[in-house]
């Protein structure tokens, strides 16, 4: 199975996530697991979009420095970070010192806490998730967006979020088990399902 990787571990994986051990962590313990707490959700998706242009394994060697700077992604306390602290991270070499990117933190922390007067923002997002969860049959089934993804960008926009476009929302899913991408085969692929 070509799409299928041999771990070290001797446990077949989505050959996506390679030897890295890093990686491959990720990839069994969180890629595909349901999340449902709001904050969680909210840090997943900040960190999808800190991945616009670049690799995963990039963000995913930066997330205990973004976590760290960004007070674990606390919606409350991010909305309210002055420009100058804002300034400061731009000069901190342990994230990407992207200016859209770093302000569209505070910006989408902002947009957090209106769609939270109205609803939660797990049940917000969630409303865009497929009801079937199969695992894939092999790599030809890739997607990088879908109807799904393109709504909830859309509905994400639409609440003043940034970097929240269909690629990063579908990616986003995968995560957070919105969509089930694991392949038939992988160890993982029937633990998510179910």
């Amino acid at each position: 199975m070509p799409d299928l990787l041999l771990g070290p571990d001797q446990k077949l994986r989505c050959a996506w996530c390679g030897t890295d051990p890093l990686y491959m962590h990720y990839h069994d313990t969180v890629w595909g697991v349901p999340e449902y707490d709001s904050e969680q959700l909210f840090a997943k998706l900040m960190l999808d979009g800190q991945q616009a242009g670049l690799s995963w394994i990039t963000i995913l060697r930066k997330e205990s420095a973004y976590r760290e700077l960004f007070k674990d992604f606390d919606p409350a306390i991010v909305a309210d970070f002055p420009d100058e602290y804002l300034e400061e991270l731009l000069q901190n070499p342990a994230i990407i010192r992207n200016r859209l990117k770093v302000y569209g933190i505070r910006k989408n922390a902002q947009a957090y806490l209106r769609i939270s007067e109205r609803q939660s923002f797990a049940d917000f997002l969630w409303q865009f998730a497929p009801n079937e969860r199969q695992p894939l049959a092999d790599t030809a089934a890739f997607r990088t967006t879908s109807p799904e993804s393109d709504a909830m960008s859309k509905a994400l926009k639409k609440e003043g979020m940034t970097f929240v476009g269909s690629t990063i929302c579908y990616a986003f899913m995968q995560a957070v088990g919105m969509i089930n991408d694991h392949l038939v085969g992988c160890f993982r692929a029937e633990e998510v399902a179910s």
